[in-house]
């Protein structure tokens, strides 16, 4: 094991730093002077072949220091990645910028990192490199690692800051490395977290493994990621600290779902904000949280995105947003996202969903649960670190709803979890899901409108195409007709493609609305469970007409008047030991009753059925079907 030292890296001169990796290299007198300086001038272009380390160093406008093709350049003033920014907006290059710098400078003259996504191509820079064989010195910015340790397997209390654009910490590709008690800070914009360009860790490949065990990550940009695993790489976080903050768009900068573009949450999510804290993409690709803090300031904490057989994983952790708007996690895509043992603390959302079969749990993070994952997830946890993890439940705080489906999904929620919500529990834009609560140990859904389910139709107007571009420019508008009749729909009878609910072993306080327009019914069943409250059929209402980027907090929200459903059925199968209390008036296509569950109104009150407009008696182990409508009187 090599050990390189801050004082061996400060040694080195025109050679690629980070040559203390191996046997010492000499440098000139003049290479090494504190005294020299360079000065390029308006419209020249001084091009370096190899690390310099300065005092000085003026760049006027129009004047450009480069290093050979490909090699990329970098600028470290005492120990600090500055100057860098980049040269256009949805470009990629980034150079250093005009100006005076003083102090200790190094000009680290590096090998190039180029990450190819979509059409374009990025080169990154980064403090440090790991590939197979441990610390890439020809790929490092080893001038940008200050204090502490480095070996070719792990870095122990190190620090690295950046005030320039586009510049990440830590490259792990195809290596294993462990990043211990670091201290990462990062300032200024980055440029795609699809791919970590400018990112403070980003671990790639499916032979990579990254521990990051105790860190302090701050980052404050555009896209400024602290943590990215892609490409199948394992990423494990644990006692750790991360916070990331927004920057400032670029002023030519149009909003849009282009990913190699993308450097704001589309606000057709119902969010704002630039900067998400960590990301998950490719296939096979994990990434763990355990006893961790992760703070994005709106948009995202945790996020995945496109690829196959994701893995994301939050166990002991405080995670949310700091800002009004953002979401705890992301699922998409066939993506697994579990939380246990957590505490969210979100702005909008705990979860969105948006996969195509995307599964997503919410529960306890019992020893026996945590050890399970330590295997599945090739953890490395000890057994006496297992042993240290306390089983905790899931605590959900959120100002607006519990979790919403943008895409099909399964959602399981148990063990002793509970969601605090402003807006409906669960948030169903026209979607198909498996929605299930198990709450034989204690789940709670407290929604402070009293809405458990809401079903509507998706209100996302999507981007439009200006001058070929995907932009973020489309309005949605409120329809002002009548649903049409699908006739070829069956609203009496479940389909795989309705939004479904199973409670189980839970009693609760709410309403379920299906405000659907198009062909779907919502399906509920309660198996040994009771809900007081409305279930119905609706027509929904936005409280305003149009929403665009301006208002785009009033996605989501909507009114309900119930009646009689045209597409939107809404099916109840009361389980063996089920009961619903009726509330108030509730339309339904179907119901089916055990010969032991119950259908009745509050005590001094009566339910009556009416099916297809005539009165029929509740009666246990029957079933109903047709245009059903409970009321009490």
């Amino acid at each position: 094991m090599t050990l390189i030292t801050r004082r061996s890296i400060l040694a080195v001169g025109t050679a690629a730093v980070g040559a203390a990796l191996f046997p010492a290299v000499t440098a000139t007198a003049a290479q090494r002077s504190p005294g020299k300086t360079i000065t390029v001038g308006a419209g020249e272009s001084v091009e370096l072949s190899g690390t310099t380390r300065l005092s000085r160093l003026t760049i006027a406008e129009g004047g450009r220091i480069t290093a050979p093709d490909g090699r990329s350049i970098s600028l470290t003033v005492d120990g600090v990645e500055t100057g860098q920014a980049l040269t256009e907006t949805g470009g990629s290059v980034t150079l250093i910028q005009a100006g005076t710098y003083r102090g200790d400078l190094v000009l680290a003259v590096t090998e190039a990192n180029d990450v190819a996504y979509e059409a374009l191509t990025f080169p990154f820079r980064q403090a440090l490199y790991v590939g197979a064989g441990g610390v890439d010195r020809d790929r490092s910015v080893l001038s940008a690692v200050t204090g502490g340790r480095l070996t070719d397997t792990v870095a122990r209390d190190v620090s690295i800051t950046s005030t320039g654009e586009c510049f990440d910490a830590v490259f792990v590709q195809d290596g294993t490395y462990t990043l211990r008690r670091p201290t990462i800070s990062l300032t200024g914009n980055g440029r795609c977290d699809f791919v970590g360009y400018g990112a403070a860790v980003v671990g790639d490949g499916p032979a990579t493994t990254v521990v990051v065990d105790g860190a302090r990550i701050r980052t404050r940009g555009v896209v400024r990621t602290a943590v990215v695993s892609s490409g199948g790489a394992n990423v494990v976080v644990k006692d750790s600290t991360i916070q990331c903050r927004n920057g400032v768009l670029p002023d030519a900068y149009e909003p849009t779902v282009d990913t190699p573009y993308m450097q704001s949450v589309p606000w057709m999510l119902g969010l704002d904000g630039n900067v998400r804290a960590t990301n998950l993409i490719g296939d096979d690709s994990r990434a763990t949280y355990l006893n961790s803090t992760v703070f994005s300031e709106t948009w995202g904490a945790l996020s995945v995105e496109g690829g196959s057989q994701l893995k994301l994983t939050v166990i002991n952790s405080h995670v949310g947003n700091t800002g009004e708007y953002g979401y705890g996690t992301y699922a998409i895509a066939d993506s697994t996202v579990r939380v246990l043992g957590s505490r969210l603390d979100v702005g909008s959302y705990a979860t969105i969903c948006a996969g195509t079969n995307a599964v997503v749990h919410y529960g306890d993070s019992t020893s026996q649960a945590v050890a399970g994952l330590n295997t599945e997830l090739e953890l490395g946890l000890s057994d006496v670190e297992l042993k240290a993890i306390p089983a905790r439940n899931t605590v959900v705080n959120s100002g607006h709803f519990g979790y919403m489906f943008f895409g099909p999904g399964t959602l399981t929620v148990d063990g002793g979890t509970v969601v605090n919500s402003e807006r409906a529990t669960f948030l169903n834009k026209g979607q198909r899901t498996n929605i299930t609560v198990d709450g034989s140990r204690g789940v709670r859904l407290r929604p402070r409108d009293g809405v458990i389910l809401q079903m509507m139709e998706l209100d996302d107007p999507g981007p439009v195409v200006v001058d070929g571009k995907l932009v973020n420019q489309g309005v949605y508008t409120e329809p002002t007709t009548d649903p049409v009749k699908d006739s070829s729909f069956d609203v009496t009878v479940a389909h795989d493609t309705d939004g479904a609910v199973t409670l189980r072993s839970i009693a609760l306080k709410g309403d379920f609305y299906n405000g659907m327009r198009s062909a779907k019914n919502m399906v509920l069943t309660l198996a040994g469970s009771s809900v007081e409250g409305v279930i119905s059929s609706t027509r929904t209402a936005h409280r305003t007409s149009r929403i665009d980027s301006s208002n785009f907090d009033e996605l989501g929200i909507v009114t309900n008047t119930v009646g009689a459903a045209v597409n939107n059925g809404t099916i109840v199968k009361l389980d063996s030991g089920s009961t619903w209390t009726v509330t108030g008036i509730s339309h339904l296509t179907a119901l089916t009753l055990a010969a032991d569950a119950a259908v009745k109104a509050r005590h001094g009150r009566s339910v009556t059925l009416t099916v297809d407009g005539t009165v029929t008696a509740i009666e246990p182990g029957t079933s109903y079907h047709g245009a059903l409508a409970l009321t009490v009187r």
